[in-house]
């Protein structure tokens, strides 16, 4: 297809200049390539995360965060060291190794209940990690101004992805077993690295060459120093530990319920898929007709505090009628709204930090502040169900916070439009006689 064939097609979806088809496209497949592997793993991970009982999911949220601390340094040290061209696909390659290696372990004992409990973790970081990366590039990549138009587009190929990755998981699973699974999530990965190289500019790498092409430098841990010394990014955290505790929340209450009702392996991983792929259509249909509109006409403020309205909502539901179809309800309606509207719109916060902020402090945010506070939430679950708090009691305790977390939406949004936007990385834009390195 021409790329005026293609921006003629696009441009009935989203606004889009025509030397923004090629980068755009390619993040649409990478990210449809990636949320394809992790939705091959998700109700896999689900259902072998329930077999030790709901109880034993703290420790796994706890067990998640502590590799969260083992591996951040290390991916610091990438970015130190190595541009992203480089260091990229060397994170993609070391996942893709991993889950490679699940795949031999459940060819030899698939029911393992270690096996269970160190997939669960793996796939919590994996997904992560990969995710983050993604939007870190992207952030580099496009300017604040593209952002706002074009994430919400960008957003739908993972949706697309969500879509593809159960279909996927039931016909390898039913035809190779669950480990196939693994081994195709793995093949994702390489394509989605192919995306990458598509999208990321090419440099010769001298010391003369643009700041790309360069290693960031500075120290190991610099993403935490990073976010200590900026209220906007501090801003940023307190939203991500307020999404994740009433994420983590309403996750063991799914467990509970999901328990009670249903009580096999099989029947519990059925009914996490048909909720994945209820989340993944009506997702995809806000992110195609809505999500940009919303964002052009009504700003990040809306955008962003969807999610702590909605999760009100959510939570005084469960707490009138705890049952699966109003589980099922809340879940697919919060999840599709967080996914269409408030991811995009809290990737657009990332556009006007600097390259180093994109790379160390995001990543220490949507992984090590993202698990820590999953981790966090666990513990006080626990603690608030020992002292006789139920739904109920969390419902009316989730009113105050949820009007605080709005607040911070309205505050991140204006601190947003005052910040300068930095000059971001141009997309790759090789023709085809060019060589491919």
């Amino acid at each position: 297809m021409t790329t005026s064939r293609a921006h003629r097609l696009l441009s009935r979806l989203v606004r889009i200049a025509p030397e923004e088809v090629r980068a755009t496209l390619l993040g649409f497949a990478w990210f449809a390539c990636l949320l394809s592997g992790y939705y091959l793993l998700r109700p896999l991970r689900d259902a072998l995360g329930l077999a030790g009982g709901v109880e034993e999911l703290r420790w796994l949220f706890s067990a998640t965060f502590v590799t969260m601390l083992l591996l951040v340094p290390a991916f610091g040290w990438l970015v130190s060291r190595l541009p992203p061209r480089r260091f990229v696909p060397w994170v993609y390659r070391f996942f893709a190794l991993t889950l490679l290696a699940f795949s031999a372990w459940m060819a030899l004992d698939v029911q393992s209940a270690w096996l269970g409990r160190t997939f669960f973790v793996w796939v919590s970081v994996f997904n992560l990690f990969i995710v983050s990366i993604f939007w870190s590039v992207l952030d580099d990549c496009f300017s604040n101004e593209q952002g706002r138009r074009l994430f919400g587009f960008i957003a739908a190929g993972g949706t697309l992805g969500t879509v593809l990755g159960p279909l996927l998981a039931a016909a390898a699973a039913s035809v190779f077993g669950t480990m196939a699974l693994a081994l195709l999530a793995a093949l994702l990965l390489e394509l989605a690295l192919r995306c990458f190289r598509g999208i990321y500019p090419v440099h010769d790498g001298s010391a003369s060459a643009p700041a790309p092409a360069r290693a960031l430098g500075g120290q190991v841990w610099a993403g935490l120093s990073l976010i200590a010394r900026s209220p906007y990014l501090l801003g940023i955290c307190a939203y991500l530990l307020a999404h994740t505790a009433a994420s983590t929340f309403l996750y063991f209450e799914q467990g509970r319920i999901v328990s009670a009702a249903l009580a096999d392996t099989a029947a519990r991983t059925r009914y996490f898929a048909l909720v994945d792929f209820c989340v993944s259509a009506l997702t995809l249909a806000l992110q195609m007709l809505v999500t940009g509109l919303l964002m052009r006409k009504f700003g990040l403020a809306l955008c962003l505090a969807l999610l702590p309205l909605v999760t009100l909502a959510a939570f005084g539901a469960l707490a009138w009628a705890p049952t699966l179809a109003v589980l099922a309800g809340v879940q697919i309606l919060r999840r599709a709204l967080d996914y269409a509207i408030a991811r995009p719109a809290r990737e657009v916060l990332f556009t006007v930090i600097s390259r180093e902020e994109k790379y160390k402090a995001k990543n220490a945010i949507e992984t090590l502040v993202y698990r820590g506070g999953d981790a966090l939430s666990g513990w006080l679950s626990a603690a608030l169900s020992a002292l006789g708090m139920g739904l109920t009691g969390i419902a009316l305790l989730a009113i105050p916070l949820s009007a605080a977390w709005c607040a911070l939406c309205v505050w991140l949004a204006r601190r947003q439009e005052t910040l300068p936007s930095p000059h971001p990385t141009p997309p790759n834009f090789r023709r085809k006689n060019e060589t491919h390195r």
